[in-house]
Protein backbone atom coordinates (compact mmCIF):
# COMPACT_ATOMS: atom_id res chain seq x y z
CA UNK A 1 0.00 0.00 0.00
CA UNK A 2 1.37 3.42 -0.96
CA UNK A 3 1.66 6.19 1.64
CA UNK A 4 -1.31 8.18 0.23
CA UNK A 5 -3.43 5.02 0.28
CA UNK A 6 -2.34 4.26 3.84
CA UNK A 7 -3.25 7.75 5.09
CA UNK A 8 -6.57 7.61 3.22
CA UNK A 9 -7.41 4.32 4.95
CA UNK A 10 -6.45 5.73 8.35
CA UNK A 11 -8.66 8.78 7.82
CA UNK A 12 -11.64 6.79 6.54
CA UNK A 13 -11.40 4.32 9.42
CA UNK A 14 -11.27 7.22 11.86
CA UNK A 15 -14.44 8.70 10.35
CA UNK A 16 -16.29 5.40 10.83
CA UNK A 17 -14.96 5.08 14.39
CA UNK A 18 -16.00 8.65 15.22
CA UNK A 19 -19.65 7.72 14.73
CA UNK A 20 -19.30 5.02 17.37
CA UNK A 21 -17.54 7.34 19.81
CA UNK A 22 -20.12 10.10 19.31
CA UNK A 23 -22.85 7.81 20.62
CA UNK A 24 -20.89 6.35 23.52
CA UNK A 25 -22.35 7.01 26.97
CA UNK A 26 -20.48 9.06 29.54
CA UNK A 27 -19.98 6.05 31.88
CA UNK A 28 -18.54 4.01 29.00
CA UNK A 29 -16.11 6.79 28.06
CA UNK A 30 -15.07 7.32 31.66
CA UNK A 31 -14.48 3.60 32.14
CA UNK A 32 -12.35 3.56 29.00
CA UNK A 33 -10.14 6.39 30.25
CA UNK A 34 -9.70 4.77 33.65
CA UNK A 35 -8.65 1.53 31.96
CA UNK A 36 -6.18 3.46 29.80
CA UNK A 37 -4.69 5.10 32.90
CA UNK A 38 -4.17 1.73 34.57
CA UNK A 39 -2.67 0.27 31.40
CA UNK A 40 -0.09 3.07 31.16
CA UNK A 41 1.01 2.54 34.74
CA UNK A 42 1.15 -1.24 34.27
CA UNK A 43 3.53 -0.76 31.32
CA UNK A 44 5.77 1.84 33.01
CA UNK A 45 8.92 -0.21 32.53
CA UNK A 46 8.39 -0.79 28.81
CA UNK A 47 7.46 2.87 28.29
CA UNK A 48 10.68 4.00 29.99
CA UNK A 49 12.68 1.55 27.87
CA UNK A 50 11.24 2.95 24.64
CA UNK A 51 11.65 6.52 25.89
CA UNK A 52 15.32 5.85 26.64
CA UNK A 53 15.81 5.21 22.90
CA UNK A 54 14.43 8.68 22.11
CA UNK A 55 16.58 10.32 24.80
CA UNK A 56 19.72 8.62 23.50
CA UNK A 57 18.93 9.68 19.92
CA UNK A 58 18.22 13.21 21.11
CA UNK A 59 21.59 13.46 22.81
CA UNK A 60 23.28 12.25 19.63
CA UNK A 61 21.44 14.95 17.69
CA UNK A 62 22.63 17.59 20.15
CA UNK A 63 19.23 18.55 21.57
CA UNK A 64 19.39 21.10 24.38
CA UNK A 65 18.87 20.14 28.01
CA UNK A 66 15.47 21.85 27.92
CA UNK A 67 14.40 19.87 24.86
CA UNK A 68 15.60 16.61 26.39
CA UNK A 69 13.57 17.47 29.47
CA UNK A 70 10.47 17.81 27.27
CA UNK A 71 11.16 14.33 25.88
CA UNK A 72 11.76 12.54 29.16
CA UNK A 73 9.34 9.97 30.54
CA UNK A 74 10.14 8.76 34.05
CA UNK A 75 7.92 7.04 36.61
CA UNK A 76 6.63 10.37 37.89
CA UNK A 77 5.64 11.63 34.44
CA UNK A 78 4.03 8.35 33.42
CA UNK A 79 2.03 8.46 36.65
CA UNK A 80 1.10 12.07 35.83
CA UNK A 81 -0.09 10.97 32.36
CA UNK A 82 -2.29 8.34 33.96
CA UNK A 83 -3.61 10.83 36.53
CA UNK A 84 -4.39 13.21 33.68
CA UNK A 85 -6.63 10.58 32.09
CA UNK A 86 -8.32 9.99 35.45
CA UNK A 87 -8.94 13.71 35.87
CA UNK A 88 -10.53 13.89 32.41
CA UNK A 89 -12.73 10.93 33.33
CA UNK A 90 -14.00 12.86 36.35
CA UNK A 91 -14.94 15.94 34.33
CA UNK A 92 -18.56 16.48 33.29
CA UNK A 93 -19.29 15.15 29.80
CA UNK A 94 -20.25 18.12 27.60
CA UNK A 95 -21.71 15.97 24.80
CA UNK A 96 -25.50 16.08 24.60
CA UNK A 97 -25.85 19.13 26.83
CA UNK A 98 -28.74 21.34 25.68
CA UNK A 99 -28.66 25.05 26.51
CA UNK A 100 -30.30 28.34 25.59
CA UNK A 101 -33.70 26.74 25.01
CA UNK A 102 -36.17 29.55 24.23
CA UNK A 103 -39.77 29.63 23.03
CA UNK A 104 -40.26 31.72 19.91
CA UNK A 105 -43.46 33.69 19.05
CA UNK A 106 -44.39 30.94 16.58
CA UNK A 107 -44.58 28.46 19.45
CA UNK A 108 -41.46 26.45 18.60
CA UNK A 109 -38.66 26.04 21.14
CA UNK A 110 -35.13 26.60 19.89
CA UNK A 111 -31.99 25.50 21.75
CA UNK A 112 -28.49 24.26 21.11
CA UNK A 113 -26.99 20.83 21.76
CA UNK A 114 -23.28 20.22 22.23
CA UNK A 115 -21.89 17.56 19.86
CA UNK A 116 -18.43 16.17 19.00
CA UNK A 117 -16.44 17.70 16.17
CA UNK A 118 -15.86 14.28 14.59
CA UNK A 119 -12.27 13.44 13.64
CA UNK A 120 -9.40 15.52 14.98
CA UNK A 121 -5.84 15.38 13.65
CA UNK A 122 -3.10 16.47 16.04
CA UNK A 123 0.44 17.11 14.80
CA UNK A 124 2.95 17.76 17.56
CA UNK A 125 6.59 17.74 18.58
CA UNK A 126 8.71 16.61 21.50
CA UNK A 127 6.52 15.95 24.53
CA UNK A 128 5.25 12.34 24.40
CA UNK A 129 2.73 12.98 27.18
CA UNK A 130 0.72 14.88 24.53
CA UNK A 131 -0.17 11.48 23.05
CA UNK A 132 -2.07 10.44 26.17
CA UNK A 133 -3.44 13.90 26.99
CA UNK A 134 -4.81 14.43 23.49
CA UNK A 135 -6.25 10.93 23.30
CA UNK A 136 -8.07 11.34 26.60
CA UNK A 137 -9.63 14.67 25.74
CA UNK A 138 -10.62 13.67 22.21
CA UNK A 139 -12.20 10.37 23.26
CA UNK A 140 -14.03 11.86 26.25
CA UNK A 141 -15.53 14.53 23.97
CA UNK A 142 -16.79 11.81 21.62
CA UNK A 143 -14.26 12.29 18.84
CA UNK A 144 -11.85 10.02 17.00
CA UNK A 145 -8.25 11.22 16.87
CA UNK A 146 -5.26 10.76 14.57
CA UNK A 147 -1.95 11.59 16.25
CA UNK A 148 1.32 12.38 14.51
CA UNK A 149 4.20 13.09 16.91
CA UNK A 150 7.69 14.27 16.06
CA UNK A 151 10.51 11.97 15.00
CA UNK A 152 12.39 12.82 18.20
CA UNK A 153 9.72 10.99 20.27
CA UNK A 154 8.80 8.24 17.81
CA UNK A 155 9.54 5.27 20.10
CA UNK A 156 7.69 6.81 23.05
CA UNK A 157 4.66 7.77 20.98
CA UNK A 158 4.40 4.36 19.33
CA UNK A 159 4.52 2.66 22.73
CA UNK A 160 1.88 4.93 24.29
CA UNK A 161 -0.36 4.61 21.23
CA UNK A 162 -0.11 0.82 21.25
CA UNK A 163 -1.14 0.64 24.92
CA UNK A 164 -4.12 2.94 24.44
CA UNK A 165 -5.20 1.18 21.24
CA UNK A 166 -5.18 -2.21 22.97
CA UNK A 167 -7.39 -0.76 25.70
CA UNK A 168 -9.94 0.33 23.11
CA UNK A 169 -10.02 -3.17 21.64
CA UNK A 170 -10.43 -4.79 25.05
CA UNK A 171 -13.43 -2.49 25.63
CA UNK A 172 -14.97 -3.67 22.36
CA UNK A 173 -14.47 -0.31 20.68
CA UNK A 174 -12.86 0.42 17.29
CA UNK A 175 -9.11 0.86 17.61
CA UNK A 176 -9.35 3.36 14.73
CA UNK A 177 -10.81 5.84 17.22
CA UNK A 178 -7.21 6.45 18.27
CA UNK A 179 -4.46 6.06 15.69
CA UNK A 180 -0.80 7.07 15.98
CA UNK A 181 1.04 7.51 12.69
CA UNK A 182 4.14 5.35 12.98
CA UNK A 183 6.04 6.88 10.09
CA UNK A 184 8.35 9.88 10.43
CA UNK A 185 8.00 10.69 6.72
CA UNK A 186 6.89 14.31 6.36
CA UNK A 187 4.86 13.31 3.31
CA UNK A 188 2.48 11.59 5.73
CA UNK A 189 1.64 14.99 7.23
CA UNK A 190 0.98 16.45 3.78
CA UNK A 191 -1.31 13.55 2.92
CA UNK A 192 -3.15 13.89 6.24
CA UNK A 193 -3.76 17.60 5.59
CA UNK A 194 -5.54 16.73 2.32
CA UNK A 195 -8.23 14.56 3.93
CA UNK A 196 -10.86 17.25 4.40
CA UNK A 197 -13.70 14.80 3.73
CA UNK A 198 -12.83 12.70 6.78
CA UNK A 199 -10.98 15.04 9.18
CA UNK A 200 -12.80 17.98 10.76
CA UNK A 201 -10.01 19.85 12.55
CA UNK A 202 -6.22 19.96 12.67
CA UNK A 203 -4.37 21.08 15.81
CA UNK A 204 -0.60 21.56 15.46
CA UNK A 205 1.52 21.77 18.61
CA UNK A 206 5.20 22.58 18.45
CA UNK A 207 7.62 25.12 17.02
CA UNK A 208 6.55 28.04 14.91
CA UNK A 209 7.93 26.45 11.73
CA UNK A 210 5.77 23.36 12.19
CA UNK A 211 2.64 25.41 12.79
CA UNK A 212 3.24 27.64 9.79
CA UNK A 213 3.89 24.57 7.63
CA UNK A 214 0.60 22.99 8.73
CA UNK A 215 -1.39 26.21 8.28
CA UNK A 216 0.07 26.73 4.81
CA UNK A 217 -0.65 23.23 3.50
CA UNK A 218 -3.87 22.21 5.23
CA UNK A 219 -7.20 21.95 3.41
CA UNK A 220 -8.75 21.39 6.85
CA UNK A 221 -9.48 24.14 9.43
CA UNK A 222 -6.47 24.66 11.74
CA UNK A 223 -6.37 25.88 15.32
CA UNK A 224 -2.91 27.34 15.72
CA UNK A 225 -0.77 27.15 18.83
CA UNK A 226 1.98 29.61 17.96
CA UNK A 227 5.02 30.26 20.09
CA UNK A 228 4.74 31.41 23.70
CA UNK A 229 6.49 34.78 23.95
CA UNK A 230 5.29 35.38 27.50
CA UNK A 231 5.97 38.66 29.31
CA UNK A 232 6.01 39.62 32.98
CA UNK A 233 5.61 43.35 33.69
CA UNK A 234 6.82 44.68 37.06
CA UNK A 235 4.76 47.79 37.79
CA UNK A 236 6.11 50.81 39.69
CA UNK A 237 4.55 49.87 43.04
CA UNK A 238 4.87 46.10 42.77
CA UNK A 239 5.73 44.02 45.81
CA UNK A 240 9.32 43.26 44.79
CA UNK A 241 9.61 40.17 47.00
CA UNK A 242 6.54 38.76 45.26
CA UNK A 243 7.87 39.86 41.87
CA UNK A 244 11.18 38.07 42.45
CA UNK A 245 9.53 34.78 43.40
CA UNK A 246 7.16 34.93 40.43
CA UNK A 247 9.99 35.69 38.00
CA UNK A 248 12.08 32.82 39.32
CA UNK A 249 9.19 30.40 38.93
CA UNK A 250 8.17 31.72 35.51
CA UNK A 251 11.69 31.48 34.03
CA UNK A 252 13.49 28.69 35.85
CA UNK A 253 11.03 25.99 36.93
CA UNK A 254 10.64 24.56 33.38
CA UNK A 255 12.24 26.88 30.81
CA UNK A 256 11.49 24.53 27.89
CA UNK A 257 7.69 24.96 27.95
CA UNK A 258 5.52 27.49 26.16
CA UNK A 259 4.22 29.21 29.32
CA UNK A 260 7.69 30.09 30.62
CA UNK A 261 8.56 33.80 30.80
CA UNK A 262 10.69 34.96 27.88
CA UNK A 263 10.75 38.76 28.40
CA UNK A 264 10.82 40.75 31.65
CA UNK A 265 9.48 44.32 31.49
CA UNK A 266 10.30 46.61 34.43
CA UNK A 267 8.79 50.04 35.18
CA UNK A 268 11.47 52.73 35.16
CA UNK A 269 10.50 53.87 38.68
CA UNK A 270 11.62 50.57 40.24
CA UNK A 271 14.20 49.44 37.67
CA UNK A 272 17.25 50.69 39.58
CA UNK A 273 16.18 48.63 42.59
CA UNK A 274 14.73 45.54 40.95
CA UNK A 275 16.88 44.84 37.90
CA UNK A 276 20.23 44.40 39.72
CA UNK A 277 18.44 42.25 42.29
CA UNK A 278 16.58 39.95 39.91
CA UNK A 279 19.45 39.61 37.45
CA UNK A 280 21.82 38.52 40.22
CA UNK A 281 19.28 35.95 41.41
CA UNK A 282 18.57 34.60 37.93
CA UNK A 283 22.25 34.41 37.01
CA UNK A 284 22.88 32.30 40.10
CA UNK A 285 20.21 29.97 38.71
CA UNK A 286 21.96 29.72 35.35
CA UNK A 287 19.93 32.25 33.32
CA UNK A 288 21.62 34.17 30.49
CA UNK A 289 20.38 37.79 30.30
CA UNK A 290 19.98 40.08 27.30
CA UNK A 291 18.96 43.65 28.08
CA UNK A 292 17.98 46.98 26.60
CA UNK A 293 20.46 49.92 26.88
CA UNK A 294 18.87 51.19 30.11
CA UNK A 295 19.03 47.73 31.65
CA UNK A 296 22.71 47.53 30.71
CA UNK A 297 23.39 50.83 32.47
CA UNK A 298 22.18 49.14 35.64
CA UNK A 299 23.92 45.82 34.92
CA UNK A 300 26.78 46.69 32.53
CA UNK A 301 27.91 43.13 31.80
CA UNK A 302 24.49 42.10 30.50
CA UNK A 303 24.47 41.25 26.79
CA UNK A 304 22.72 43.73 24.50
CA UNK A 305 19.27 42.61 23.37
CA UNK A 306 18.50 42.83 19.65
CA UNK A 307 15.18 43.20 17.87
CA UNK A 308 15.11 39.41 17.47
CA UNK A 309 15.28 38.96 21.24
CA UNK A 310 11.97 40.76 21.77
CA UNK A 311 10.32 38.25 19.41
CA UNK A 312 12.12 35.15 20.68
CA UNK A 313 10.67 32.06 22.30
CA UNK A 314 13.91 30.79 23.81
CA UNK A 315 12.58 27.63 25.50
CA UNK A 316 15.82 27.78 27.46
CA UNK A 317 17.49 29.59 30.37
CA UNK A 318 17.69 32.88 28.46
CA UNK A 319 15.73 36.03 29.32
CA UNK A 320 15.27 39.38 27.57
CA UNK A 321 15.00 42.39 29.92
CA UNK A 322 13.58 45.81 29.07
CA UNK A 323 12.91 48.96 31.09
CA UNK A 324 9.65 50.70 30.12
CA UNK A 325 8.52 54.20 31.02
CA UNK A 326 5.06 53.24 32.28
CA UNK A 327 2.16 50.81 31.92
CA UNK A 328 1.29 52.27 28.51
CA UNK A 329 4.75 51.39 27.22
CA UNK A 330 4.51 47.90 28.73
CA UNK A 331 1.15 47.23 27.05
CA UNK A 332 2.44 48.64 23.75
CA UNK A 333 5.50 46.37 23.89
CA UNK A 334 3.38 43.28 24.65
CA UNK A 335 0.86 44.03 21.92
CA UNK A 336 3.74 44.53 19.45
CA UNK A 337 5.87 41.50 20.31
CA UNK A 338 3.53 39.13 22.16
CA UNK A 339 2.27 35.91 20.64
CA UNK A 340 -1.26 36.00 22.16
CA UNK A 341 -0.24 33.36 24.70
CA UNK A 342 0.17 34.57 28.32
CA UNK A 343 0.99 37.96 29.85
CA UNK A 344 1.48 38.90 33.52
CA UNK A 345 1.43 42.11 35.54
CA UNK A 346 2.83 42.34 39.07
CA UNK A 347 1.22 45.33 40.76
CA UNK A 348 -0.52 46.65 43.86
CA UNK A 349 -2.44 49.21 41.78
CA UNK A 350 -5.98 47.91 41.16
CA UNK A 351 -6.65 50.39 38.33
CA UNK A 352 -3.47 49.29 36.56
CA UNK A 353 -4.35 45.64 36.94
CA UNK A 354 -7.75 46.23 35.36
CA UNK A 355 -6.27 48.23 32.49
CA UNK A 356 -3.78 45.45 31.85
CA UNK A 357 -6.53 42.81 31.81
CA UNK A 358 -8.68 44.87 29.42
CA UNK A 359 -6.04 46.18 27.03
CA UNK A 360 -3.53 43.35 26.63
CA UNK A 361 -4.41 41.33 23.54
CA UNK A 362 -3.67 37.80 24.73
CA UNK A 363 -5.51 34.54 25.35
CA UNK A 364 -4.45 34.52 29.02
CA UNK A 365 -3.83 37.63 31.16
CA UNK A 366 -2.70 37.27 34.78
CA UNK A 367 -2.37 39.55 37.78
CA UNK A 368 0.25 38.73 40.45
CA UNK A 369 0.74 35.10 39.41
CA UNK A 370 3.34 33.11 37.47
CA UNK A 371 2.80 32.53 33.76
CA UNK A 372 3.49 28.84 34.51
CA UNK A 373 -0.15 28.61 35.64
CA UNK A 374 -1.27 29.06 32.03
CA UNK A 375 -2.22 25.43 31.64
CA UNK A 376 -5.48 23.58 31.12
CA UNK A 377 -4.91 21.35 34.12
CA UNK A 378 -4.23 24.33 36.39
CA UNK A 379 -7.38 26.02 35.05
CA UNK A 380 -9.52 23.00 35.92
CA UNK A 381 -9.94 21.77 32.34
CA UNK A 382 -8.15 18.47 32.93
CA UNK A 383 -5.33 17.61 30.53
CA UNK A 384 -5.27 20.26 27.80
CA UNK A 385 -5.18 19.72 24.07
CA UNK A 386 -3.07 22.87 23.68
CA UNK A 387 -3.15 26.63 24.11
CA UNK A 388 -4.83 28.21 21.13
CA UNK A 389 -3.54 31.56 19.92
CA UNK A 390 -6.26 31.55 17.25
CA UNK A 391 -9.43 33.41 18.22
CA UNK A 392 -11.71 31.07 16.23
CA UNK A 393 -13.14 28.85 17.54
CA UNK A 394 -11.19 28.68 20.79
CA UNK A 395 -8.74 31.05 22.51
CA UNK A 396 -6.35 29.97 25.26
CA UNK A 397 -6.06 26.56 26.97
CA UNK A 398 -8.36 24.07 25.24
CA UNK A 399 -10.35 21.51 27.20
CA UNK A 400 -13.29 19.23 26.50
CA UNK A 401 -15.80 21.87 25.39
CA UNK A 402 -13.30 23.23 22.87
CA UNK A 403 -13.35 19.84 21.11
CA UNK A 404 -17.09 20.07 20.55
CA UNK A 405 -19.44 22.32 18.62
CA UNK A 406 -23.17 23.02 18.94
CA UNK A 407 -26.09 22.23 16.69
CA UNK A 408 -29.56 23.76 16.85
CA UNK A 409 -32.38 21.66 18.27
CA UNK A 410 -35.99 22.69 17.56
CA UNK A 411 -38.98 21.33 19.51
CA UNK A 412 -42.46 21.86 18.17
CA UNK A 413 -46.05 20.78 18.61
CA UNK A 414 -47.41 20.91 15.09
CA UNK A 415 -46.43 24.51 14.34
CA UNK A 416 -46.21 25.58 10.67
CA UNK A 417 -44.74 28.77 9.31
CA UNK A 418 -47.21 31.42 8.22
Amino acid sequence: MSLPEEIATIAKDARIASRVMANLSAPAKNGLLLSMASALEADTTSLMTENAKDIAAGRERGLSAAMLDRLLLDEKRISAMADGLREVAELPDPVGEISDMRRRPSGIQVGRMRIPLGVIGIIYESRPNVTADAAGLCLKSGNAVILRGGSEAIHSNRAIGAILSRTLQVAGLPSAALQVLTTTDREAVLELLKREEEIDLIIPRGGESLIRFVAEHSRIPVIKHYKGVCHTFIDANADLDMAEQICINAKVQRPGVCNAMETLLVHSDCAATFIPRITATLRNLGVELRGCPISRELVPDMALATEEDWQAEYLDLILAVRVVADIDAAIAHINTYGSLHTEVIITRDYAHSQRFVREVNSSVVMVNASSRFSDGNQFGLGAEIGISTTKLHSFGPMGLEDLTTRKFVVLGNGEVRA
